[in-house]
This record gives C-alpha cells, sequence and structure tokens, in this order.
C-alpha cells in the first residue's frame, strides 16, 4: 500500500497522507514517498496549486510514528527527524502556493506539516498543537521557528512549552487557521480558494509567493529589493502581455505559465 497518494485534476495537485490505520503518522518510509513526491510537484508546471491531505476522519497526521522510533537507536532517530524538516522545508519552498486540509488531530509533526503550508483550513473538530515537550523531545521540523513567525514568539512559546491542544476555533482566532468549514465541505472549501488562484497568472502567483517568503525574514529596504527583482521576473512573461491584450479586447486572459 503506498503511504501517499498523490492525484492531479484541474492544474491542483492531492497529496493525502495514507496511514489512516496509524492516524497518518510519519514513518520513515512514508517520508522517504513524501519527497519523491514534492520533487515531481516541484518540477511540474502544469501544477498551479497543492493541497494536503490525511486519509480517513480521524487525522490530518498524529505527527512521528513513536512505534517506530521507540525501536529506532539514536543514529536512525537523527536520520528521521533530519528526513522530516527536510521534506517540510522542500513543501515550505515549493513555488505553487499549498494548502493544508486539516481533517482532524494535527499534533507534533502533523502540525509542523500544516504549518510549513501557505494555507490552512480545517474542520470544527480539528485539533492541534506542538505536542513535543510531553514526550521529552522538542519540534524538530520547523514549529519552533514557524509557529512564532505566525502569531508571535509569546503565545507560541506557551503553546510549546505547554503542549497545548488547541481546537479550530482556537487556531482561528489565533491566526494560524484561514478558514473553518464542515467536514463534508472541506475539500470543496480547499477548492475554491485554490481555484481563486488558478485562475490569475501562474509565475505571478509563485513570484508573490517568493516576495513575500523571502521578504519576511528580512528588513524592509532588502525586501523591498526582493520584490523589485521578483517583478523584473515577470516583465518579460508572455502572460504579462497576454494580460494587455486581453484587457484590450475585453476577454477572459488564457494563461499559459509562460
Amino acid at each position: 500500500m503506498n503511504t501517499i497518494i498523490y492525484e492531479e485534476k484541474n492544474q491542483i495537485a492531492y497529496v493525502t497522507i495514507n496511514r489512516p490505520e496509524a492516524l497518518n503518522c510519519f514513518d520513515y518510509n512514508t517520508l522517504v514517498e513524501l519527497r519523491s513526491v514534492v520533487e515531481n510537484i516541484y518540477l511540474n508546471k502544469n501544477i498551479r496549486v497543492v493541497i494536503v491531505t490525511g486519509a480517513g476522519e480521524k487525522a490530518f497526521s498524529a505527527g512521528a510514528d513513536l512505534k517506530e522510533r521507540k525501536r529506532l537507536n539514536e543514529s536512525l532517530v537523527k536520520r528521521n527527524v533530519k528526513a522530516i524538516r527536510d521534506v517540510f522545508t522542500s513543501i515550505e519552498s515549493l513555488p505553487q502556493p499549498t494548502i493544508a486540509a486539516i481533517n482532524g488531530y494535527a499534533f507534533g509533526g502533523g502540525f509542523e506539516l500544516a504549518l510549513a503550508c501557505d494555507f490552512r483550513i480545517a474542520v470544527p473538530e480539528a485539533q492541534m498543537g506542538l505536542t513535543e515537550v510531553s514526550w521529552a523531545i522538542i519540534p524538530g521540523a520547523g514549529g519552533t521557528q514557524r509557529l512564532p513567525r505566525l502569531i508571535g514568539s509569546a503565545k507560541a512559546l506557551e503553546l510549546i512549552l505547554t503542549a497545548k491542544k488547541i481546537k479550530a476555533d482556537e487556531a482561528l482566532l489565533l491566526g494560524i487557521l484561514n478558514a473553518v468549514t464542515d467536514k463534508d465541505r472541506l475539500l470543496e472549501s480547499c477548492e475554491l480558494l485554490a481555484g481563486q488562484m488558478t485562475q490569475h497568472g501562474p509565475l505571478a502567483i509563485q513570484q508573490a509567493k517568493y516576495a513575500v517568503q523571502k521578504g519576511m525574514s528580512v528588513d524592509l529596504q532588502t525586501g523591498l529589493a526582493i520584490e523589485a527583482k521578483a517583478y523584473e521576473v515577470i516583465i518579460p512573461t508572455k502572460d504579462r502581455l497576454e494580460a494587455l491584450e486581453a484587457f484590450a479586447e475585453k476577454r477572459q486572459p488564457s494563461f499559459k505559465g509562460e
């Protein structure tokens, strides 16, 4: 059985963690398979948005597979931690926008996966949290860095050091989630957001994402320089000229990502 299910439809990539019997936890094989899928998405010019979710109705992902982790020596634990950190960084670094469809529990590494995505939409029943200190470890796949950047250091530190599990409504108030939606409309809501992006110039979408991501970690003047360079990438594209022609001809543009 594949631990990752991959599908493409209407220029959207669907990535599903497929270990529902283990609450979609990450063992090493799942991480290897996910890394391969992400690498293929990166190279696929036909994909404009990525939606990530978990199989079944209980969990998005409950994090690292602790049953596997218990059997590993220190060297293999380091291997697994590096693998999960690297693959989540590669998801964050995808040029395409990414949406986490949080269909249930998102704890530890599962929450870190959601934080590595650009957008997060959850069902009301979802619970999430960086619970690692309750296992005498710390978040090791980006949680200590991405959560403070999202909601501020004081609140992030509170959630991390207490291993608190929060519900979707609180996560929405904190700014972790973009939206909360009924379980039977979760995928539809994610597709609606994706569709609002796929109708626009894909290269412009990618450069705008790049400018925001890179600009958030530097001073304003450096960020403005990043934005200027990102804009310059767009100027010679066929899509930019197509937008101008479509405007003049009073029609919808047809963007090719060129």
